[in-house]
Order: C-alpha cells, then structure tokens, then sequence
C-alpha cells in the first residue's frame, strides 16, 4: 500500500473514530446502558487515540529523522500508540474502579515499556543498523 493511501485511510479512520466517540458521549447514558454504553466507550476512545497517536508518531518521525525509510515508522508508530492508548485505556479503567494508584501506573509503565523493549529486542540486525546508520 503506497504511503500516501495509507495516512489518508489512516488519517479518515481516526477522524470517523473521533466523531464515533462524540456520538457515544452525547447519546448513550453510562449508567442505563450497562457493559454495552461502556464497552462502546472505552473502544471508541482506544481507536480515537490509537489513530490520533500513530499519525502524530509518524509525523514527529518524519520531521527528526529524515534519512531513513519511511515504511519503517509506520510500524514502530502504530506499535507505540497502541501500547500508549493501552495505558491511557487501563489507567481509566482503574480510576473508574477506583483502583488507580501511584504504584499501579508505574507498575503499567514498566510492564508496557518492557513490553517495547521486547519489540526492539525482535527487530533483525539489518533493520537495526539500517534505521540508526542514516
């Protein structure tokens, strides 16, 4: 898929999320819809700022790191946003429960950020080099 495709698609997506999750807020009411209202919340939300920080990853790599592949930030910053939003998301949903602590988010942190460094642990050598010689 060519680039350019794929930040329209990408970029079209997020902003159809966003509006999903206004429809979401001013129209269903948390408490009497139950798992559905919330569930629809908490998916609309994840989508929203998946999209919303891929596209921004993506773009803040394009500016400080012009030489190297473009393709290759596509991965790394739809990977990033997702385990961002996964914080952002888990956070949430503890201080819904109550259960938000400071020990919890650095405990989220860590086990995302070792999560990633698993990710970078997997990329081949090649890749590696090719990414950080330029």
């Amino acid at each position: 898929m060519p680039l350019r495709r794929y930040l329209l698609i990408m970029g079209f997506g997020t902003l159809i999320s966003w509006g999903a999750l206004v429809l979401v807020i001013l129209n269903i009411d948390p408490f009497a819809s139950g798992f559905i209202g919330l569930f629809s919340f908490y998916v609309m939300l994840f989508l929203s700022l998946m999209g919303t920080f891929a596209l921004f990853g993506f773009f803040v790599r394009i500016i400080f790191v012009r030489r190297s592949v473009l393709f290759r930030h596509i991965g790394v910053s739809l990977r990033q946003s997702v385990l961002f939003s996964l914080l952002i998301m888990i956070s949430l949903m503890l201080q819904a429960n109550s259960l938000f602590t400071w020990w919890n988010a650095i405990l989220l942190i860590l086990g995302l950020a070792l999560l990633e460094f698993f990710f970078l642990g997997r990329e081949t050598p090649k890749a590696r080099h090719e990414s950080h010689q330029q």
